[in-house]
């Protein structure tokens, strides 16, 4: 079982800069996937950015398209806390942002097994 509590949501304006955590229990955290997922209103969770870590300094990060290059994953198996950086915000980065634990470096919220209770971000123009 992991427990995920996400942090750091808030309102930024357009260009600005936010970092979200989360902390999760359990003393499997390094060997889980963990993803940032959105929700806006009215539309469905869709995927942010996920990562994995092989041992060692290797971690795997991989990004929508939306948010590549602007945003970045990281984690901390020590703290059991990953972390997403997020610059250049727009407006349309407006949501709800869920952090997710799963087996699988899925796209999908079907992928993730574990979810945290999400964190609004609100960009403002």
């Amino acid at each position: 079982q992991v427990q995920l509590v996400e942090s750091g949501g808030g309102l930024a304006q357009a260009g600005g800069s936010l970092r979200l955590s989360c902390a999760a229990s359990g003393r499997t955290f390094s060997s889980y996937v963990m993803g940032w997922f959105r929700q806006a209103p009215g539309k469905e969770r869709e995927f942010v950015a996920h990562i994995s870590w092989s041992g060692g300094s290797i971690y795997h990060p991989y990004y929508a398209a939306s948010v590549k290059g602007r945003f970045s994953i990281s984690r901390d198996n020590a703290m059991n806390t990953i972390y997403l950086q997020m610059n250049s915000l727009k407006t349309e980065d407006t949501a709800v942002y869920y952090c997710a634990a799963g087996k699988v470096a899925g796209q999908t919220p079907l992928d993730y097994d574990y979810w945290g209770q999400g964190t609004q971000v609100t960009v403002s123009s």
